[in-house]
């Protein structure tokens, strides 16, 4: 009889993962230590992680179980350890948890030899909930265990289901021989042989699955089981039937086998109590159910009572509880009843923390590498199986993207996570081969391999990949590659790192990394820097350069990117090929041209050769007026703006499959801004032309050579630039509500003719829960209120609408006791809102008085937006029944269906994370008020300067490792930040260096010469200090004209 292939068996998760190495970096934040060790004789705790391996601690015996569970997460790096225990069987031979308040000497007898198990212990009712990948992948894990078990029973089709995506997520597409061969070898489900031919039917529809999104699916389906995250605990009712009780986020349930036969919410319940063997469930009385006031259960000891009444206080604090309850004061004389309580987080504090650190999800995608022998994964497959999320910085988004050199086709690492902003070790770790390696840590013998890195792309080999994109190919240092047996801080990473019995430490822990692994630009290399030209004009040229190179960088975004997504798809229509291709490829052509005569005239002008000599290359204008002349026949290019999105918004209506490729690619890192944005960039550009001449005919003695090439270059540009302003402001508006549209569900007819954006933000709506935090948008007819659900899409859901005829306003702050408030009294419904800042509320309320009175002479648009299912439109004393838990809120919206993805750093999600808001005005200003060029940063707890290439755009700063990169490797959004000049009492002592702030965030950059200090503080205070709408109406005229 013919056998399969043989296929190794690895005895955990993380082994079949295949990365034996410790990974990663710390999520800790800077100033966050790993927990504080109390005196005393230490002891080596054995922890078994989810994915089987095991972990020894050394910690101090008199230190309490919450210092041992702080302990784990930080070793694994998990911001989100408040659902997770430490479970452990006691001397009567039951499954206990580890309590966070005992020390552990007293719970405990042989530490030596009690093996603690890392677990789920709170399973939220979605997953949507749990905001960190690393998170679900754990989640995932557990799910997996409970699988395996029997503990999450249900039927055939569904277990074949969740198999099918744990097997899609270990070893990739679905291959036939493969596929059987790993089922053979591998039991994930009992009695699991006569379901392997659904189990690889379901697999093969799985094609195309990242290990993220079928651990999304995988939770999905499991979270929607009855036995989802239930642990059953035997009793008896008073009759002597057989039962079982079960905790849940919404009560306490009862079980006949595996069915549930009752539930009693948490609302009903007034009081849990035991007595011996008896656990007593005092229910509230309920006149419409003739129920007994009090239910008794038997369960088989004193002890059994109380362990399911503890993990009863504990869930009914960690669901329902605001924070964490107090600690009742000690009695004087004596006690009565039981000292226990909640420890901890409770969830509500969980997702606060990680939402005020400014914590931001940014869709994951990670491609298939090639397999390892046996199904497994590669190191850096594992990286983007855990997707180890950073330190959580205010949306400062760090993506990177690898292609090994020697590694087969599909071989590909492409990941999106997070970094601090604030930590400049987090920016970068670098990964030695596993040959220089020992138990997770390099060898100090041991050397880097350099990687190249050309246009954003790094290759390297496999055995040499690096999780980081800096300036050089960095070689840790003794004290980052070995850290003489120290974890997060404490002195157990020399067992951590060895696991017991020779087994390989777990992958999903991770060791910190220090300054010692980032590379700055040194001030050595500042005395070796060249010594360019300081005449103010060479500078202006030289922001000509800059800008131009990120132009047709951006040109190539449409021409090249855009076109290969979805040029060879027969989705789209080959009238928006052709217009696509005969507006933007002369564009490209002509600019490319012009960039290539403008470095040439630079290096001229840096004396690079004997020119400079006889004066003739120190200016500009001569190559400006040419190619400005030059540019005149292409004018009818630049009308064709409107008509491209035109096309655009009616081939995606048509097509869904169209609109999906081009959600697809606005999700890839080199649509760093929205689709839309770049197709404006060429009418943006002239008015940067513009600009420029502008600098340089001011600076000019009318006497100079170059004065009257710049002031005839200047009526070139200027006759183009009047000729488009007409339809410049309506363009920008069409484009700016076509991008809202993205960012909004529940709404039918947002593009209308007439209809105008003019400001969206946050602000609280009061209701008869209190203060809850809204979206609003601000259009010339109509005002939306939307909220962000938990979902993979992270869009804003509509709740309702109030038209702008017959609308008043009033404020309202001493009305309701509310700082900041102001209402909005609407011919059917009226609105109770706070602003975040008295200057926030002047910002909405003078646009909204505006609106109003435009409204009332207006014949523009008054249609009803909302969807048929969304009827929000209502009256204040309905708003009780509005639809406003984050539960309720994802119920409808989730599916089994794969989730559609859709960018979640947009401006809309910045303006709900910073609290604040923007208007249509600030827009144009910001798209206008570009710039780029190289900036030196330095972090507020580092030394050295790193050397960036930095373009500033749509309200962000967008960092490069240089200009020829084809993405960003990182952005951050300045909506909030405050740019200043460092005080004396800061030690910063160099020249041109401003200072960006935001909360407890700084970030320092430095310029090269005085002129450019100036222009970047200039641009960044446009996003970070909008001036007001007046100031800036003129100020865009004044581009315009």
């Amino acid at each position: 009889m013919a056998e399969p292939d043989p296929e190794p068996v690895s005895s955990g998760a993380g082994q079949r993962l295949g990365a034996p190495e410790t990974l990663g970096i710390s999520t800790l934040d800077p100033g966050q230590r790993p927990p504080v060790m109390p005196p005393g004789r230490h002891v080596t705790v054995r922890v078994r992680m989810l994915d089987d391996t095991e972990e020894l601690f050394d910690i101090s015996q008199k230190a309490s179980g919450k210092v041992l569970l702080d302990l784990v997460c930080s070793h694994m790096n998990l911001i989100e350890g408040d659902y997770f225990g430490l479970e452990f069987q006691n001397h009567q031979k039951m499954m206990v948890w580890l309590d966070h308040i005992k020390p552990i000497i007293k719970q405990l007898r042989r530490p030596k030899r009690t093996i603690l198990r890392f677990a789920v212990k709170f399973f939220p009712p979605d997953h949507a909930q749990l905001l960190e990948e690393l998170t679900r992948y754990l989640f995932a894990l557990q799910i997996k265990q409970d699988l395996s078990s029997g503990h999450l029973t249900c039927n055939d089709s569904t277990a074949a289901l969740m198999v099918s995506y744990i097997i899609q997520s270990e070893i990739g597409d679905f291959e036939e021989s493969q596929c059987r061969s790993h089922l053979l070898n591998n039991n994930y489900i009992p009695d699991q042989m006569p379901l392997i031919d659904k189990i690889m039917e379901f697999h093969s529809k799985n094609i195309g699955q990242t290990p993220a999104e079928s651990d999304y699916q995988l939770l999905e389906v499991a979270r929607r089981l009855e036995m989802y995250g239930i642990r059953l605990h035997p009793a008896k009712d008073r009759e002597g039937t057989k039962l079982s009780l079960a905790v849940a986020h919404t009560g306490v349930l009862v079980f006949q086998g595996h069915t549930k036969i009752n539930a009693f919410n948490w609302s009903k319940i007034r009081k849990l109590s035991f007595k011996r063997k008896r656990f007593l469930v005092k229910l509230r009385p309920d006149l419409n159910v003739s129920c007994i006031g009090t239910l008794e259960f038997l369960m088989a000891s004193r002890d059994c009572c109380k362990i399911f009444w503890k993990i009863c206080v504990e869930y009914h604090a960690f669901f329902r509880l605001f924070e964490e309850p107090k600690p009742k004061p000690k009695p004087v004389l004596f006690t009565r009843g039981s000292s226990f309580r909640f420890s901890g987080r409770t969830q509500k504090q969980v997702i606060d923390y990680v939402k005020e650190t400014e914590f931001k999800k940014i869709p994951f995608e990670s491609s298939f590498l090639s397999r390892v022998e046996g199904g497994g994964w590669s190191q850096s497959q594992l990286l983007a199986k855990l997707n180890i999320i950073m330190n959580k910085k205010p949306l400062f988004i760090f993506c990177q993207s690898g292609a090994s050199v020697d590694s087969p086709p599909g071989c590909h690492w492409k990941e999106s996570v997070l970094v601090s902003a604030e930590d400049p070790s987090a920016s970068r770790t670098a990964m030695a081969s596993p040959s220089h390696q020992r138990n997770g840590h390099e060898d100090r013998t041991g050397s880097m391999s350099r990687t190249e890195e050309t246009r954003g792309s790094r290759q390297t080999h496999p055995e040499h990949l690096s999780t980081g994109v800096v300036s050089d190919s960095p070689h840790l240092s003794a004290s980052s590659g070995h850290s003489h047996g120290m974890v997060n801080g404490q002195k157990s990473l020399e067992l951590c790192s060895h696991s017991p019995d020779g087994r390989q430490p777990s992958p999903l822990t991770s060791p910190l990394l220090n300054d010692a692994c980032s590379v700055r630009t040194d001030d050595e290399d500042e005395v070796r820097r060249k010594r360019f030209p300081t005449d103010r004009a060479y500078f202006i040229a030289k922001e000509l350069l800059t800008t131009e190179r990120t132009y047709v960088k951006d040109l190539e975004v449409i021409t090249v990117s855009f076109q290969s997504a979805i040029g060879q798809d027969e989705a789209t229509p080959d009238a928006l090929k052709n217009i696509i291709n005969s507006t933007f490829e002369p564009l490209h052509k002509f600019h490319t041209g012009f960039l290539r005569e403008v470095e040439q005239r630079l290096a001229l002008w840096e004396g690079r050769s004997n020119a400079h000599i006889k004066g003739d290359s120190q200016r500009i204008g001569d190559v400006m007026l040419k190619n400005l002349q030059g540019l005149k026949p292409l004018t009818a290019n630049l009308h064709k703006q409107s008509e491209v999105l035109l096309e655009l918004e009616k081939a995606c209506r048509a097509s869904r499959k169209l609109e999906g490729l081009c959600r697809d690619f606005e999700l890839q890192k080199v649509c760093y801004v929205p689709l839309n944005v770049f197709i404006l960039r060429p009418l943006h550009r002239l008015i940067h032309y513009k600009q420029i001449l502008e600098r340089l005919c001011k600076h000019y003695l009318a006497t100079h050579v170059d004065f009257r090439d710049c002031r005839a270059a200047l009526a070139d540009v200027s006759e183009v630039v009047e000729q488009l302003q007409g339809s410049l402001i309506k363009i920008e508006n069409f484009q700016k509500i076509l991008e809202l549209k993205k960012d909004l569900i529940g709404i039918n007819n947002l593009v209308v003719p007439g209809r105008e954006f003019i400001r969206l933000g946050c602000l609280s709506k009061l209701s008869g829960k209190g203060l809850q935090q809204r979206m609003f948008f601000l259009f010339s007819d109509v005002i939306l209120y939307t909220s962000r659900g938990m979902t993979a899409t992270n869009q804003f859901k509509v709740h309702g609408q109030l038209l702008l005829r017959g609308m008043t306003i009033r404020e309202s702050e001493d009305e309701w006791g509310v700082p900041h408030a102001f209402t909005l009294v609407g011919q059917q419904q009226s609105l109770v809102v706070a602003a975040s800042s008295s200057i926030e509320m002047e910002k909405w309320m003078e646009d909204i008085k505006t609106v109003i009175e435009m409204a009332k002479t207006s014949n523009g648009p008054s249609s009803d937006l909302l969807t048929n299912n969304l009827t929000d439109n209502k009256c204040p004393e309905d708003s009780s029944m509005e639809v406003e838990s984050e539960d309720d809120m994802t119920a409808s919206s989730t599916s089994l269906e794969r989730p559609t993805p859709h960018r979640g750093n947009t401006m809309v999600h910045v303006c709900w994370h910073r609290n604040t808001s923007v208007s249509m005005v600030d827009f144009s200003i910001a798209v206008e008020n570009q710039l780029s060029g190289n900036l030196l940063r330095k972090f507020k707890n580092s030394n050295g300067w790193q050397k960036l290439w930095v373009v500033f755009t749509n309200f962000s700063l967008f960092f490069y490792k240089s200009h020829q990169d084809d993405y960003p490797l990182a952005s951050l959004p300045l909506l909030g930040y405050s740019v200043t000049i460092p005080s004396e009492s800061e030690n910063i002592h160099k020249d041109y260096v401003f200072k960006l702030h935001f909360k407890s965030h700084v970030y320092y950059f430095r310029s090269e010469s005085e002129y450019a200090f100036e222009r970047w503080m200039e641009v960044i205070r446009s996003a970070t200090v909008p001036s007001s709408q007046a100031c800036v109406l003129n100020s865009k005229e004044s581009h315009l004209h």
